[in-house]
């Protein structure tokens, strides 16, 4: 029986996708679940305007009018990516395997695929935030107004009846450290501590906001992706994200993989093929559900 080699190493790439996906929540976001596709690559968001109340008048019959419109926001999916390769069975067998496609692939989705898919998200969001008038906040952060920054972003959100249940911050490591060693929080760590043989510092959430700290690399505000991803020259350097998954939508149009094994055809080689059509958008409507803190040439 012939080898789904796209069956197994698709089994491989969950285990490693929902391993090393930083912004996996975005990922999953529950819009994706309710994607209207209206063309091979393009998907509609309907958008509804209603009016308000108006006052009675009991002298005379409702004046009925057309209080209700809607139009649709376009989106066009851009991120079209493959990887192209193949391996010389002689390789394989001088290297004792090393050069195997399993450990291609699995170094593949460590140090590129995943990685991408984070970092093209993070700009992206970024990119689709200013488009729509977004305003990132710059002031450089310390231990003394960390806190006081990220309680600005709150509560904007709350102004724009942003829901508070499920909100999510993501940091830069350096960020988090700031966020451990705040003023208040370490006041309140002390007070704790001093009835405590241990004190726990991994700070977790912040006012039932989720915390999650990403690799530097992967929150630059713009990325070349002539090859792999590196960042773009002048990007800036994205602190702080505070998001509610509403407010994104990240559809996955195609993903294949397959593997042909050493024939005529393929000149005595393995052949490797990947391709992965997705993109990441922001709501306009939705716009007050993100936040940023940038600093850097891209801010």
């Amino acid at each position: 029986m012939p080898v789904n080699y796209a069956e197994l190493y698709q089994q491989a790439v969950q285990q490693a996708y929902f391993g090393g996906l930083y912004f996996r929540a975005l990922y999953e976001t529950p819009n994706n679940q309710t994607i209207k596709w209206t063309g091979s690559k393009t998907i509609q968001i309907p958008r509804i305007t209603v009016g308000g109340f108006i006052d009675v008048d009991r002298d005379v019959a409702s004046s009925f009018a057309r209080r209700a419109d809607n139009d649709w926001e376009p989106k066009t999916l851009a991120h079209d990516r493959e990887f192209p390769m193949f391996v010389d069975p002689q390789d394989i067998d001088e290297t004792n395997t090393v050069l195997s496609i399993a450990n291609i692939t699995r170094v593949f989705n460590t140090e590129q695929k995943i990685p991408e898919m984070d970092k093209y998200l993070a700009s992206k969001l970024y990119s689709e935030y200013k488009a729509y008038g977004g305003q990132e906040i710059t002031e450089v952060l310390t231990v003394d107004n960390v806190l006081a920054i990220f309680d600005k972003m709150m509560e904007d959100m709350d102004e724009a009846e942003v829901p508070q249940e499920g909100r999510l911050l993501y940091v830069t490591p350096a960020v988090k450290t700031l966020l451990k060693n705040a003023e208040k929080i370490q006041r309140s760590l002390e007070i704790k501590g001093s009835a405590a043989a241990d004190v726990n510092r991994n700070i977790r959430s912040l006012d039932d906001v989720t915390i999650v700290s990403v690799p530097t690399s992967r929150m630059k505000t713009a990325y070349n992706f002539t090859s792999g991803a590196v960042p773009a020259a002048g990007a800036g350097q994205i602190n702080m994200v505070l998001v509610h998954p509403t407010a994104v939508i990240t559809p996955q149009k195609y993903d294949f993989v397959d593997l042909a094994a050493p024939s005529a055809t393929t000149g005595g080689k393995y052949y490797y093929f990947e391709r992965k059509y997705w993109d990441v958008f922001v709501f306009e409507k939705k716009v007050p559900g993100i936040k940023f803190h940038v600093t850097g040439a891209g801010a």
